[in-house]
């Protein structure tokens, strides 16, 4: 009974495994159909997505103010319902992470930061008193982390993969950097394949009770021979880039055009940007 019961943990494990890859990949497909939805931000051009993008990030950064954060993340959640958006998806991709890392970050400010205490920690003989600024800086951090999140996420769903490519291209960013991230991206997806069939393949020959030892063993032999698999591919591909005339340079088919909706996006977007100045001096 209990040799049963072992086995059917190890095969739970394995079937986890492999959930989790497919998980992740069908992710990635899911966010590619977000992107092609009929929403208000699908049909902007890539290039003012990408300028807004950083117009809104460096807002968010030099803001100060919790209630222009909690504006501006108010404005994101209504492009994201523009944009036919899941609700639920969008806000938990983004909070269920933030609080817990932002929170270990900021955490230590709480209790050195200067000013009046709200009240006292007692760890044995040290005390630590919570002040009111840190408490306040540490909102300020989370929500200031949010928002970029926030506008990071809202990128990558409404804009495909190869159109973010494309556009950083066209705002002449430096070619090596576009091409690792096409490569990495891509290949990804290629090693995550690869890896589900290798837990595939270990389910099908699991027929006996086998000891963490051997599973250990097994993860090593995985992990070395997913790398020797990767290094070897990558010579490939650069192989057959440099036989197909590859000199370094990204060639795109696409060609992007302004429209009026789009100039009316990149003006709205700066004009809230520059409003968050000044609405951040009255409500400090």
């Amino acid at each position: 009974m209990s040799g049963n019961s072992h086995a059917e943990g190890h095969i739970g494990w394995l079937e986890h495994s492999i959930a989790g890859v497919a998980e992740s990949i069908e992710r990635a497909v899911f966010t590619e159909d977000l992107a092609r939805q009929p929403g208000w931000l699908q049909r902007i051009d890539p290039r003012v997505k990408v300028v807004m993008f950083l117009i809104t990030v460096i807002a968010a950064s030099v803001s100060t103010s919790l209630g222009v954060l909690i504006g501006l993340y108010a404005v994101i959640l209504l492009v994201a319902r523009a944009s036919r958006l899941p609700f639920d998806f969008f806000v938990k991709r983004v909070w269920l992470g933030i609080p817990l890392f932002a929170g270990i970050v900021i955490l230590p400010s709480i209790f050195f930061a200067a000013g009046p205490r709200l009240f006292e920690v007692g760890l044995g003989p040290v005390h630590l008193g919570v002040s009111a600024a840190g408490v306040w800086s540490a909102m300020v951090f989370v929500a200031r982390v949010g928002v970029s999140v926030s506008l990071a996420v809202l990128l990558v769903l409404t804009t495909p993969w190869a159109d973010v490519l494309k556009s950083l291209h066209a705002l002449k960013v430096p070619q090596v950097f576009v091409l690792v991230l096409a490569m990495t991206y891509r290949y990804i997806f290629l090693f995550l394949h690869t890896l589900n069939g290798m837990f595939e393949a270990r389910k099908s020959r699991i027929v006996a009770r086998l000891g963490g030892g051997e599973d250990r063993r097994w993860i090593t032999r995985s992990m070395g021979a997913l790398m020797s698999r990767s290094f070897k591919m990558s010579n490939d591909v650069y192989a057959a880039m440099l036989a197909r005339g590859f000199t370094g340079e990204i060639r795109t088919y696409s060609t992007y055009r302004m429209r009026s909706t789009d100039w009316v996006a990149l003006a709205a977007t700066l004009l809230v940007a520059a409003a968050s100045l000044p609405m951040g001096r009255l409500l400090a």
